[in-house]
């Protein structure tokens, strides 16, 4: 009995699993050392794509190679044994085709769309060239990592049975859980629909391994056309006939199928049968290119952030310039689940189209604490660079300002500190005036009215979410002033 398919279940729970601990981990998040992204730093799209935006290799990227490496000599192996939206989407599947009057065959045979994810993997590719990284929207990790963050741990947290943990919640995360369900479901219809169709990192694999020695093989004088090895044949490979290798995820199904025992993994043999070629349309693909390349300048001439310094897109403390920024993050948003406060949110298109998912700070939902430098130890791509808690609290990503006609001490002579009492800097950003007022019935009343330091302030936003006019804060930041930028200044003129 071949024992190469309960191998694989193995090694698909255990790396499940290993993707759930180190998600859950970054809630431990005085616990040093773990390699909490170690899933996302393993892509080879990841891989890819940032060294063609970015031109560099940043940190645990280059883990990458012990995926890219095995995968030239022993096939896709990652899909169906690592990769955890893989395995999810495999049980899935399973579940669904437990009903009754499926056509296994129809279902698990090869159709001509499953060629999609290539020119998808063109798109996000030329797109990387010109500068525009993507590829975190469909990268299977970089999407797993996003849904999980901001849909499933929210409502997991959010159940009668978990309700003393902290409840975070998420800027347009009814987008993203939607997104996450459809796929989902979408194996009800066809096994796998997102590692057929839309993966990347899949095709990404799959031209990498279109030529691998290893592979599963047909033996064509056993072979009596059964077809019971396309009963569960998670990548539509055709094992019956001259099977696809860039499309087979090697999960050894067909091999445990296959009542004669024609089938086996491993070097050709006398009687092996021949494997197809790749299948895409090289006309496809230079149309696909030729769009992308169109695409790109009407991407980057619509408004946005880099064109108009939005004042809401807020980034991190030790995000890098935001050109580069946009170039290397991947929208994993595992800095918004290590936040601490909440105050990172997923952008939705205030930071452009370029930027959708991206981390910003809203200071209605959080504040950036103050002694906290988790975001920058968690980015898997140098987006947010690392800093020491003395350097970040140097670490400007804005300036506070007020509105007058809402703050309580200007606009109605009610007394009101605590904007100064939480502004955690030292010497304090904000400070006091004490102003003699004249008030309707003749009396006068001495008030404290708060100023901004503008040279003290760092834009923490502690003041905005605190501030007792709830609505709509009396005191308020944006993004100018940042220490990353040489243009998102003021220009402060004197006497």
């Amino acid at each position: 009995m071949n024992k190469l398919p309960t191998i694989r279940r193995i090694y698909s729970v255990f790396f499940f699993v290993l993707f759930l601990v180190l998600l859950f981990a970054t809630d431990f998040r005085h616990l040093k050392g773990y390699e909490t992204a170690l899933f996302l730093e393993i892509s080879p799209l990841t891989f890819f794509a940032t060294l063609l935006s970015s031109f560099t290799v940043y940190k645990g990227i280059i883990l990458s190679l012990f995926v890219i490496i095995p995968t030239i000599f022993l096939g896709r192996f990652f899909c169906s044994w690592v990769c955890p939206m893989g395995i999810l989407n495999q049980w899935v599947s399973h579940i669904f085709n437990k009903r009754k009057n499926i056509d296994h065959n129809k279902i698990n045979s090869y159709r001509s769309f499953f060629a999609f994810k290539y020119y998808l993997l063109t798109f996000l590719i030329v797109l990387a060239a010109f500068g525009s990284l993507q590829s975190g929207l469909f990268d299977p990790i970089s999407f797993l990592t996003r849904s999980f963050t901001i849909s499933l741990f929210p409502a997991i947290n959010h159940s009668a049975f978990t309700m003393y943990l902290k409840q975070p919640i998420f800027s347009g995360g009814i987008i993203v859980t939607l997104i996450f369900i459809a796929v989902m479901f979408s194996n009800r219809f066809l096994t796998r629909l997102w590692c057929r169709v839309l993966c990347p990192l899949g095709a990404l694999l799959g031209v990498i391994s279109a030529f691998s020695p290893m592979r599963i093989r047909r033996d064509t004088k056993k072979c009596t056309d059964c077809r019971k090895c396309l009963k569960y044949c998670q990548g539509a490979c055709d094992p019956h006939a001259a099977l696809r290798q860039s499309e087979c995820h090697l999960c050894m199904t067909c091999i445990e199928e296959c009542p004669e025992g024609a089938l086996h993994y491993g070097l050709k043999k006398q009687h092996s049968s021949e494997h197809l070629p790749l299948d895409v349309s090289r006309r496809r693909i230079i149309e696909t290119t030729i769009a992308t390349a169109v695409l790109f300048p009407m991407m980057r001439s619509a408004v946005n952030a880099r064109t108009l310094d939005t004042a809401s897109v807020i980034r991190p403390p030790g995000s890098i310039p935001e050109g580069d920024f946009l170039r290397r993050c991947i929208k994993c948003v595992e800095c918004m689940r290590v936040c601490p406060t909440n105050v990172l949110q997923p952008a939705l298109f205030e930071a452009g189209l370029e930027g959708l998912w991206s981390p910003v700070l809203i200071n209605k939902i959080g504040y950036c604490e103050h002694n906290c430098v988790l975001c920058g130890h968690i980015c898997p791509t140098g987006a947010i660079m690392p800093l020491t808690v003395e350097k970040k609290i140097k670490t400007k990503i804005g300036t506070a300002f007020y509105n007058r006609g809402r703050c309580l001490p200007w606009a109605m002579n009610i007394e009101c500190i605590v904007c100064e009492e939480v502004c955690p800097t030292s010497p304090k950003a904000i400070w006091f005036q004490n102003t003699e007022l004249i008030m309707r019935d003749g009396s006068i009343k001495t008030l404290k009215r708060p100023f901004i330091d503008t040279k003290h302030c760092i834009g923490c936003g502690i003041c905005q979410n605190k501030c007792p006019v709830h609505d709509s804060p009396a005191v308020y930041v944006t993004s100018i002033g940042e220490h990353r930028s040489r243009t998102n200044q003021m220009v402060l003129k004197g006497n």
